[in-house]
């Protein structure tokens, strides 16, 4: 084995996903509380004393709540760009100066043995990201909240052996649900979240690019449920001819639960 991907939690109440080559752990946002990400780590056989860095891709909270107390906790590094550390210095507590890092959103930059190109998506945060990361020839990319894929995107993930790609909603379901007008229009915008529909299109072309598999990510409590969200893609991939589990591998990163261990 020369990498482990692991989803410890991926929708609104919280992100967090583990990548692990042995030696060292990188966790991909903290958006748990620092004792939820510690025990979901143990059910790995991950200890957290092994984490080298915590990558941010933006400062909502369902994806830093848990960063400064596991940085301080374990002494880890924090890296996030500059727009990120502008909108959550204040909210994850202090943070030692040695552990405060930046990357430019337009550089690929080094941690330890992995290779991190961070790359901006469409969402309403002060500079998001999605990331791609490598080891090797192992590429796993992360690619949620965004209001829209566009080519450069689809380009970044290419040849990803596992992309998690955010399928929030079902937007009959969102018209419909008890949220107020305004927050179904920032779902809804450009700078909003990824719908089932939006996702397997996006899959459609990722499928061209020589990705993998997918992790359908950062559904929705409230307007969407794992089997609808397959079911939908699912039904745009038939569309095109294409079939799941011999041209594309597709999965679920679960709101609530750990999802499968991938090892490449």
């Amino acid at each position: 084995m020369k990498i482990l991907f692991c989803s410890l939690a991926s929708g609104s109440s919280g992100n967090c996903h583990l990548i692990n080559d042995g030696k060292n752990s990188i966790l991909i946002d903290a958006g748990l509380s620092g004792r939820r990400i510690e025990n979901k780590l143990k059910r790995i056989d991950i200890d957290p004393k092994s984490l080298t860095a915590i990558l941010v891709s933006h400062e909502h909270s369902d994806h830093i709540c848990g960063v400064g107390v596991l940085s301080r906790r374990y002494n880890i590094p924090i890296y996030a760009n500059k727009g990120t550390w502008d909108g959550m210095n204040t909210k994850i507590g202090e943070i030692k100066e040695s552990n405060i890092k930046y990357f430019n959103s337009a550089e690929d930059f080094n941690i330890k043995d992995f290779n991190i190109r961070p790359y901006n998506i469409p969402h309403d945060a002060n500079e998001p990201v999605g990331f791609s990361i490598r080891k090797d020839k192992i590429k796993i990319s992360i690619v949620t909240d965004l209001g829209y894929i566009d080519e450069n995107i689809i380009e970044q993930a290419e040849d990803s052996d596992l992309v998690v790609l955010e399928s929030n909603h079902d937007v009959e379901m969102l018209k419909v649900c008890r949220y107020p007008y305004f927050l179904k229009r920032r779902i809804l915008s450009n700078t909003g979240h990824l719908s089932n529909e939006a996702a397997g299109n996006a899959i459609v072309d990722l499928v061209n690019k020589n990705v993998g598999s997918i992790l359908l990510g950062h559904l929705s409590k409230e307007n969407n449920f794992p089997e609808l969200a397959v079911a939908t893609v699912k039904n745009i991939l038939e569309s095109e001819k294409i079939v799941i589990g011999e041209d594309i591998g597709l999965d679920i990163a679960y709101r609530d639960r750990i999802s499968s261990v991938y090892r490449f």
